[in-house]
């Protein structure tokens, strides 16, 4: 179907100035990313409801993402379901749903998981629609010096601990360092995933390079640092940061992982420091890092804590059974 950008990221920004004001802004350009280029392994299916009586633009929106792996095949993700302040309170909501529920009976899906805010209205409404809460977690920020202010002190270099050394790139995975990187990637199996019925897929080269290339298809930019060991060359540690679009102000987290056999060697912080160094040189605009951690997953919340990140919204994956 065809999607006005502009009319569905109007509703976007106007949920957002209602529901968090002062909190970031969407961009534009990110959104209209989003809709043109699919996730990874998904079908996106967006749905939009026209604003009432011949009115200009959408009352609400909704993108429902359909994971197309054999692992997944029963599953489906609901990236947003997102009604205008205008608009609410008219049952445009449940429109939205229905059109979602529809969606997936036919395409036979079992459970479908979305993201809200606990204690908000998104999670009153998921639950009243037989959601239960998940996996919960909570919004993290870590604030962010911009290198080009004047008075900042220039960041020490972080040193890897005894036996590893760091590489970092930007974008899709250089080949040298492809098949271990896949490798790394493997180690996610063991991350918290409460009682959500997605599985695990298996990672190979060519995934890494695909999941870097929707990244870079959308607008966005891509930063991975990685701890390579000197005896073998494994990634034993990589993070991940993600911008938008190349002006973007806040950076998005994505993994962190130390791989199982390096685990209590300070890695994980080793890699959030180096790519804090990393990142003034490709992203000196970035004033804020934000991510999000599973309540269980004590490890790598004691390694956020040190590093300043403060506590942010209590957030949880809902999911419906079908």
């Amino acid at each position: 179907m065809d999607i006005d950008i502009d009319a569905w990221f109007a509703v976007l920004a106007a949920a957002r100035a209602h529901d968090r004001p002062g909190g970031p802004a969407p961009e534009r350009a990110a959104e209209a990313g989003r809709l043109r280029v699919p996730s990874l392994h998904c079908r996106a299916v967006p749905v939009t409801l026209p604003a009432p009586d011949g009115a200009p633009g959408y009352a609400g929106v909704a993108l429902l993402r359909l994971h197309d792996t054999e692992e997944n095949a029963a599953n489906a993700f609901l990236d947003t379901l997102t009604v205008h302040p205008a608009h609410r309170g008219r049952g445009v909501g449940r429109a939205l749903w229905d059109a979602v529920r529809a969606r997936l009976a036919a395409e036979g899906r079992s459970s479908v998981s979305t993201l809200v805010e606990r204690g908000g209205a998104g999670e009153r409404f998921a639950v009243g629609r037989g959601a239960e809460c998940a996996l919960p977690m909570v919004e993290y920020v870590q604030e962010v010096t911009a290198a080009s202010a004047p008075t900042a002190p220039a960041p020490a270099v972080p040193a890897p601990p005894v036996g590893y050394r760091f590489a970092a790139w930007s974008g899709v995975v250089p080949d040298a360092y492809a098949a271990a990187h896949a490798r790394a990637h493997d180690a996610m199996q063991d991350a918290p995933a409460g009682d959500l019925d997605e599985q695990h897929d298996p990672w190979d080269p060519e995934r890494i390079r695909a999941a870097a290339r929707v990244v870079l298809d959308r607008g966005g930019v891509l930063l991975t640092v990685a701890a390579l060991a000197e005896a073998d060359g494994a990634v034993a540690a990589y993070t991940e940061l993600v911008l938008p679009t190349p002006a973007s102000v806040r950076a998005l987290q994505y993994d962190t992982v130390v791989v199982p056999a390096h685990r209590g060697r300070g890695l994980g912080r080793a890699v959030k420091l180096r790519m804090l160094e990393f990142l003034r040189a490709q992203g000196p605009d970035v004033r804020e890092i934000m991510t999000t951690v599973a309540d269980e997953n004590a490890p790598m919340r004691a390694v956020n804590a040190a590093l300043g990140y403060r506590a942010g919204q209590a957030l949880g994956f809902y999911q419906v059974r079908l």
